[in-house]
């Protein structure tokens, strides 16, 4: 079997999971939140390189206050618990997003994470954070402006690859595979440039019961694909 070298997943269906079962919304966050240590350790095993989940995004303040203020207390007890994985499995973890729009411990926490697992040598994962594409691409274009109007970078020299230099995901392959679970079939925002030759795969199994056998699935519907990148390929 082929296996991706990046795969991306949105990560759906928390909530109507919990709802379902007759539990609260958050009961649902908390335990999607313990299935992504299970993928991030079963994904390296089956030999992915990188994997890159979307766990908040730029429009999830809109959500009711009690529920983000739910979220954030889960995203503040998921770094701590991130470092211990990361340790155990040699992780190397990276955010992305705005951060800064983050409570400033919340903010040290990413950084202390960071820093304690860039020299890892297992699974790159990042995570999306106060993540929005159109709000990557915008914060990378003032900054790319910025140095041109500073004399740092010419006109023309502003490529596809001189933006990739300024996009958060700077230095990380774009994604083979995309991933969206619980039926839902939009990109809402996510990795719009990074995904523009990426292969999708939705299901509708809502990701708290999204498994290593899921996971497989996904690749062998990535295994049937043609991936010609715009080209055509001789019979």
């Amino acid at each position: 079997m082929n296996i991706p070298q990046h795969v991306a997943i949105i990560l759906d269906g928390n909530g109507r999971w919990a709802k379902a079962k007759g539990m609260p919304r958050n009961y649902g966050h908390a335990q999607g939140s313990k299935n992504v240590e299970k993928i991030c350790e079963e994904a390296w095993c089956m030999g992915i390189k990188y994997l890159t989940v979307y766990a908040f995004s730029t429009e999830n303040w809109n959500r009711p206050k009690e529920e983000v203020n739910a979220l954030m207390k889960l995203l503040r007890n998921y770094m701590k618990t991130c470092l211990k994985t990361a340790a155990k499995n040699d992780m190397k973890v990276r955010v992305i997003g705005d951060i800064t729009k983050l409570d400033e411990d919340i903010q040290k926490r990413i950084l202390e994470l960071e820093e304690a697992t860039k020299n890892n040598g297992g699974l790159n994962f990042q995570i999306a954070i106060n993540y929005g594409s159109r709000d990557e691409i915008t914060r990378a274009v003032r900054t790319l402006a910025e140095d041109v109007k500073e004399g740092k970078l010419m006109p023309e020299e502003v490529n596809e690859a001189c933006i990739e230099r300024y996009l958060d995901t700077h230095d990380i392959p774009d994604p083979d595979l995309l991933i969206r679970t619980s039926g839902e079939q939009r990109l809402s925002n996510y990795l719009l440039w990074q995904l523009a030759y990426t292969e999708f795969y939705f299901t509708d199994v809502p990701w708290p019961d999204f498994s290593r056998q899921e996971l497989e699935k996904a690749i062998e519907q990535y295994n049937r694909r043609d991936r010609r990148y715009g080209g055509v390929k001789e019979e």
